[in-house]
């Protein structure tokens, strides 16, 4: 990862996470919409398989709408630095990393989607 750090050319004031951001966005052919949906679904899933909570389990979106927070919260600390904070965008990308495992979610509770 460091390689890919070191050949994309980033202003000393951007910060490591950002880096990385970069850089993904960069390897992958995906929005940064589509990663956040993306990023949202693998945390539900890697939940419900590495701590074997049942996705029936409001628990289960616990992890993926912390890590989604840190991660707005990352951006909207290094959009302070540049002299802007764009609320609607980091609630955007909220809704769009929970969105989909809500409805995993909601949709097993009622059972219409059977997962075992």
């Amino acid at each position: 990862m460091s390689l890919f750090l070191l050949l994309i050319n980033f202003s000393s004031d951007t910060s490591t996470y950002q880096r990385i951001k970069l850089v993904v966005l960069s390897i992958l052919p995906l929005s940064k919409d589509a990663v956040h949906v993306y990023v949202g679904c693998a945390a539900l899933l890697a939940t419900a398989c590495l701590l074997r909570w049942p996705l029936s389990s409001l628990k289960v979106l616990i992890p993926g709408l912390l890590l989604s927070l840190a991660m707005e919260v990352a951006d909207l600390r290094d959009g302070y630095r540049e002299g802007h904070i764009r609320w609607r965008d980091s609630f955007h990308d909220i809704v769009n990393t929970n969105l989909i495992p809500l409805t995993f979610v909601v949709l097993s509770r009622r059972r219409r989607l059977r997962v075992q």
